[in-house]
């Protein structure tokens, strides 16, 4: 495939992935908003300048925009970034007060911002439902087969054979589990309970590190492999809490990736946007369906967890605002929401530039602009 080819592929990727989580995401404001008696006067995929779309009944905008990075649900009332009472709302007539965002007690809208992000996470379970459903589950059991030279398990004192029954604590039911449980703490000390010939044993090991050729991320290894497996039929009785047990594997992975950007365990380097995200899905589509719905679910994972970090501007942002409110028994003061609202879309601005400059650089922009310049 030429570059162009690729890059086209990537973008249809990416929105196939990211375009249903989107207008998942603001349905679950849509109806939770609907549930509470708000009405909604648009509902749009993406910003800026409207590409096409149509009125309901209900009146409400349904509308596609030129730039399909986010979406927006506007309530009634939604005449400032805090969703304020202003005079121009104390100016509408009674009944169209009652209907506005602004005119709700304060845990109904709490419930419509948490609805947002809550359904995502619901989401990326049922997906993960779905694929078990369907395919059954990668199983190997977590029993060490060959070990690598030199390795981090090598130099550990790990054995062929030995049984792997969990890592800091957490159990390992399958060798996959390893793998995810590993790469996201490259040199870093464990502790890996192991059973050997029915004897338990406690071994402190040091992780290796390897580096990811495609993002540059660095990514833990261990150095044990496997002697095969297989996909497991799921029976149906197993479905719901294994699913969610992978969602929430997927948000725990989630929290530690961010928590050692923030601690400094990680370089902020290995942060990636929407240009990573779409050379990604470009990738993982070429591999079909099954790994890609199994993407779809971890970003909508992500997609949710983002949404409620503290930031204002962003759906946590809100939130926390709506629960010193309660605590307090009034709103925070509009100014104080006006300042905090302005500095969060400061920070997501800047953010996107960053995570936009560590994309291009992943893809070799900056590497190819030095060779033309040199």
């Amino acid at each position: 495939m030429s570059a162009l080819g690729g890059f086209v592929w990537a973008v249809i990727s990416f929105l196939l992935v990211i375009g249903p989580l989107i207008f998942i995401h603001e349905m679950g404001h849509y109806l939770v908003g609907r549930w509470c008696g708000v009405k909604a006067e648009a509902f749009s995929i993406g910003f800026g300048k409207e590409v096409v779309g149509w009125t309901d009944r209900r009146g409400t905008r349904w509308k596609l925009a030129a730039l399909p990075l986010g979406g927006y649900v506007r309530f009634a009332g939604d005449m400032n970034p805090a969703s304020q009472p202003s005079p121009e709302w104390l100016s509408l007539p009674a009944e169209e007060r009652r209907q506005t965002f602004q005119a709700k007690p304060v845990w109904q809208r709490f419930l419509i911002v948490l609805a947002g992000p809550a359904t995502n996470l619901l989401l990326a379970v049922l997906l993960f439902g779905g694929l078990l459903a369907t395919y059954g589950e990668p199983f190997t059991p977590p029993v060490v087969a060959e070990l690598m030279p030199h390795s981090a398990a090598a130099k550990a004192g790990l054995k062929p054979g030995d049984r792997i029954v969990s890592i800091d604590g957490e159990a390992m039911r399958r060798f996959q589990d390893i793998g995810f449980y590993i790469e996201l703490r490259p040199d870093t000390d464990i502790s890996v309970e192991l059973d050997r010939d029915g004897r338990h044993l406690l071994l402190p090991v040091r992780t290796g590190v390897t580096e990811d050729k495609t993002s540059h991320t660095r990514l833990g290894v261990l150095g044990v492999m496997s002697g095969g497996g297989g996909m497991r039929p799921v029976p149906l009785a197993e479905l719901p809490a294994l699913s969610t047990d992978y969602a929430w594997g997927a948000f725990k992975s989630t929290f530690v990736g961010i928590a050692q950007v923030i601690g400094g365990e990680r370089s902020a380097k290995e942060l990636s946007g929407p240009i990573g995200v779409a050379r990604v899905a470009g990738q993982v589509a070429d591999m079909g369906w099954f790994p890609l719905i199994a993407l779809m679910a971890v970003i909508s994972i992500n997609l949710g967890f983002i949404n409620l970090l503290p930031i204002p501007m962003l759906d946590g942002g809100h939130l926390i605002f709506y629960i010193v409110e309660a605590v307090r028994r009034k709103p925070v003061e509009p100014q104080v929401q006006e300042w905090a609202f302005r500095s969060g879309l400061a920070l997501l601005l800047c953010l996107m530039l960053f995570v936009t400059f560590n994309d291009l650089g992943s893809a070799g922009l900056w590497q190819k602009l030095a060779g033309l310049i040199g």
